[in-house]
């Protein structure tokens, strides 16, 4: 009887050891992203420049040069966020006569909205600066290339428009970590423009 059981045993053991071993596929992951430690900042105030702000100090103010000698834009710069492999886009348009405050809005909305194939969703609150000025901050959910996109006016003489971009395919999953640590740098930095 003891043979019995001890060879069942062993043939139980053998069937369910030579079972082939059930892999598993890992789950996906993304790279860890090294966040600056704090928001700190610093005051852009180049000479000629129409306006001031204070931007990190982990970015770099670098001069657009794609459309400075077609439309003749020489207030057009980018804040570079190397670090997270990002891009802030600033427009400038002076308010001349002639030209029309709700045109250069409009152009704002048009331009946020091309992101809409890929967008869930956009939100578009109102917003006034302590140093009252007004505009637009436009959220953008979802696989958009943009996440964020801004404009500031004075509704007289100044239009300045902004908008984030990172330098990868949209993932809103991976890039949200980096987007929000910059929405924060995005909001002061539009809290503290001025217009001169």
């Amino acid at each position: 009887m003891k043979k019995y059981l001890f060879a069942g045993i062993a043939l139980m053991g053998l069937l369910y050891g030579c079972k082939p071993e059930v892999t598993l596929p890992k789950p996906r992951g993304y790279f860890k992203l090294d966040l600056p430690e704090k928001h700190q900042y610093h005051k852009f105030d180049s000479t000629g420049f129409p306006f001031t702000f204070d931007y990190p100090v982990y970015g770099t103010i670098v001069q657009d040069t794609n459309l400075i000698k077609e439309e003749n834009q020489p207030y057009w710069i980018n804040i570079s966020v190397p670090q997270l492999n990002a891009m802030v886009y600033l427009s400038y348009k002076e308010i001349k006569p002639g030209m029309s405050l709700n045109n250069l809005v409009q152009e704002s909305y048009k331009l946020t909205n091309a992101h809409n194939t890929k967008a869930d969703f956009i939100e578009a609150p109102d917003f006034r600066t302590p140093s009252g000025l007004n505009g637009v901050f436009y959220t953008v959910g979802g696989n958009a290339a943009s996440t964020y996109q801004f404009y500031v006016t004075d509704n007289n003489r100044h239009f300045l428009r902004g908008s984030l971009y990172f330098n990868s395919l949209p993932n809103a999953d991976s890039i949200a970590p980096a987007a929000e640590f910059l929405k924060k740098d995005i909001e002061y930095m539009i809290n503290t423009l001025k217009f001169r």
